[in-house]
């Protein structure tokens, strides 16, 4: 039976190492460095393991002197110290864990005789120019970041200990070969979302790959599997393992590999480095600024391009002697290429909230409806559940919101109601924060709530309270929404939001003039709020509503002007802004009325005033009640019908506006 301290065992490599110590030595203890916080981390990666049992947390930290150890497990035979920030990207920070750390585990190996397996890295070869044997070590090479630099310094460490020591150099580990799994975005990977854009171009465009030299990938399964037979095969003396690809990969045929994964049918064709130098490795000025702005743009640390090919070729020829006859040998990169792209995309992939479900554009999408308890809210959030999307509703009345989620599910739907006020800063705050924690997530926003007034100005100079609420519902609750969750839609690299607008602010109807300026000024926000956010992936749509038959308008009666379309024919609406998301849906009416107040804004005044004269104020609005319920043919109490001939033509104008840049009717 052999006792084992692993550092860094809920780390990538060391999730794949301990399972094999496991494997190979069925009485073998495993103790594990672990802060405080991760043991409940390493209590769920162990769950699934054969031997679970003999996994067994030792709380410590390699930042601590002694490791903040209490206590050190009795008749230790190996430390396998695998702890370590791997990260070209960090600074002088790493060297308390990766210098100091290591300084530590040796102490401990000192102190409990046991045999250590310290695990460093290619890096410590830092910029050396030639081949790297594995007895070669201090060869005056530079070390061109500080990852290189605390890489050579810990081992450095080890080798002038008095432990029994062995030291294993991995190359640029990738996803297992067999399930692709990898835990973080590193390397290669930070150019994935770069050759996921190149494979959309056509075939017929040949794509051109710098021969600027070589770099060397390793599996991850490949790694750990030679770690844990070169243990158990114990070479004697101490010892250097290169975990390599003893044939380096090319610039090309990296790219060619997950090209191909990523369903590119583009020839590859290689060209001389020289050429593309200037472009690749621009040294300073403009170029260099311009190349780290590219590289920005898909996420890429311009450093992770400064040392995309080694100046090194690794020798590993005493490994393959060690590990010969045990099978274990790296894959080519292009057998195992398209399983690691596919859980990179599944699970990595920083824009993978955007692509659509193949079974439909809205499914499995968790769209935020507000005023979900009626009218356009309601029948939006009944038309997206049935194209399998989760409805999430927010409305004041808990009562009727109930009702309607009930519906929902009735039907087979997905729905969910949360009461909340938008005009509320601890309601929208706390609805959002259980959204999030019960829902996982939010794609979709719809900015649907809404309090309309019509009053005319002379009625309203002693009423700014009209002005103010409406803005409250309007504009201010919509905001309050879209800025709770943008962090989060941020942070997913995906978001969309539809604001339900009126075609009024095109028309610039009389007597509204408080629900006009508050939906104008929602889209106003808008537009200043896309050209933002555009490049994380959240968009906007304002839908320009006509009148729609819902409770909002009853009070005008029969002094709605223009024609009235029913509350499905507006999901409808709202539906294609969440499938075809474009900047603005609006009607030919609304359009008409914005283009008058660019070409004819004196004439469109004196139209509007004629309106103004025609109808006036409603008995509400007066302050006055009707003797009996209004019912006008500006209510319509059945369905959109879409067979009439009149809604055929109207059919027929939307296409043909569809045509003309920016319209979309």
């Amino acid at each position: 039976m052999a006792n084992y301290i692993v550092t860094g065992g809920t780390g990538f490599l060391g999730q794949n190492v301990i399972p094999l110590l496991l494997e190979r030595d069925p009485d073998a203890e495993v103790h594990v460095l672990v802060r405080q916080q991760s043991i409940a981390k390493l209590e769920q990666q162990a769950a699934a393991l054969a031997g679970k049992d003999r996994i067994h947390p030792l709380v410590g930290d390699l930042t601590e002197p002694g490791l903040g150890l209490r206590e050190t497990p009795r008749a230790v035979d190996h430390i396998v110290h695998l702890g370590a920030i791997y990260d070209m990207t960090a600074g002088d920070e790493q060297a308390t864990t990766n210098v100091d750390g290591t300084r530590a585990v040796v102490e401990l190996a000192v102190r409990t005789g046991a045999r250590l397996h310290h695990i460093s890295s290619i890096a410590v070869a830092g910029d050396y120019s030639g081949t790297f044997t594995e007895n070669d070590f201090d060869n005056g090479q530079g070390f061109p970041t500080a990852y290189h630099r605390t890489k050579f310094e810990s081992e450095e460490i080890v080798r002038e200990s008095a432990t029994d020591w062995r030291v294993y150099r991995p190359s640029a580990i990738l996803g297992h070969s067999e399930t692709g799994a990898i835990d973080k975005i590193d390397g290669p990977y930070f150019f994935f979302p770069f050759f996921a854009e190149l494979a959309k171009l056509p075939s017929t465009l040949p794509i051109t790959v710098p021969d600027i030299g070589s770099t060397n990938l390793v599996p991850v399964d490949y790694v750990a599997a030679a770690i844990v037979e070169l243990i158990h095969r114990n070479p004697l003396g101490q010892r250097v393992f290169h975990l390599v690809n003893p044939e380096p990969q090319s610039m090309r045929e990296v790219y060619s590999a997950f090209s191909a994964a990523a369903g590119s049918k583009a020839k590859v064709v290689g060209i001389p480095g020289a050429i593309a130098a200037p472009v690749v490795a621009p040294r300073r000025g403009a170029l260099r600024n311009g190349r780290n702005a590219l590289l920005s743009r898909f996420g890429v640390p311009p450093v992770m391009l400064d040392h995309l090919t080694l100046p090194t070729t690794f020798d590993s020829v005493t490994t393959q002697n060690a590990l010969s006859g045990s099978g274990i040998t790296p894959p080519p990169l292009a057998t195992y290429a398209d399983t690691l792209w596919r859980h990179w995309q599944k699970h990595l992939d920083p824009n993978r909230a955007r692509r659509r479900d193949p079974r439909g554009p809205l499914v499995g999408r968790h769209i935020v409806i507000t005023g979900g308890s009626s009218g356009i809210g309601k029948a939006s959030a009944e038309s997206a559940a049935r194209k399998g999307a989760t409805v999430i509703l927010l409305a004041r009345g808990a009562e009727q919101l109930e009702t309607v989620v009930a519906e929902i599910r009735s039907d087979g739907g997905d729905a969910h109601g949360y009461p909340c006020d938008v005009t509320d800063n601890e309601s929208v705050e706390q609805t959002v924060k259980a959204i999030v924690s019960e829902h996982g997530h939010v794609d979709m926003l719809v900015n649907n709530a809404g309090r309309s007034i019509r009053r005319s100005l002379y009625r309203s100079t002693d009423r700014l309270h009209d002005y103010e609420r409406t803005m409250a519902v309007n504009y201010f609750g919509a905001v309050r929404l879209v800025l709770a969750l943008l962090p989060h839609m941020r942070a997913r690299r995906f978001g969309h939001i539809v604001n339900v607008s009126s075609a009024a602010v095109q028309g610039h109807t009389p007597r509204f003039s408080a629900y006009v300026a508050s939906k104008a000024a929602l889209d106003a926000f808008a537009d200043v709020a896309a050209a933002e956010t555009l490049s994380d992936g959240i968009t906007f749509t304002t839908i320009h509503m006509p009148l729609v038959a819902t409770p909002m308008i009853t009070p005008s009666g029969d002094k709605n002007v223009g024609p009235v379309v029913s509350a499905e024919k507006a999901a409808a609406m709202v539906v294609r802004a969440l499938i075809d998301r474009p900047k603005r849906i609006d009607t030919p009416l609304g359009t008409l009325g914005q283009f008058s107040s660019i070409f004819t804004p004196k004439g469109k005044d004196r139209t509007m005033h004629q309106f103004y004269r025609r109808f006036p104020d409603s008995a509400a609005a007066k302050g006055e009640q009707p003797t009996e319920p209004v019912e006008t043919d500006f209510m319509p109490t059945r369905k959109y019908d879409s067979s009439t001939p009149s809604a055929r033509a109207a059919k027929l104008a939307r296409r043909l506006g569809r045509l003309v840049p920016g319209t979309n009717w």
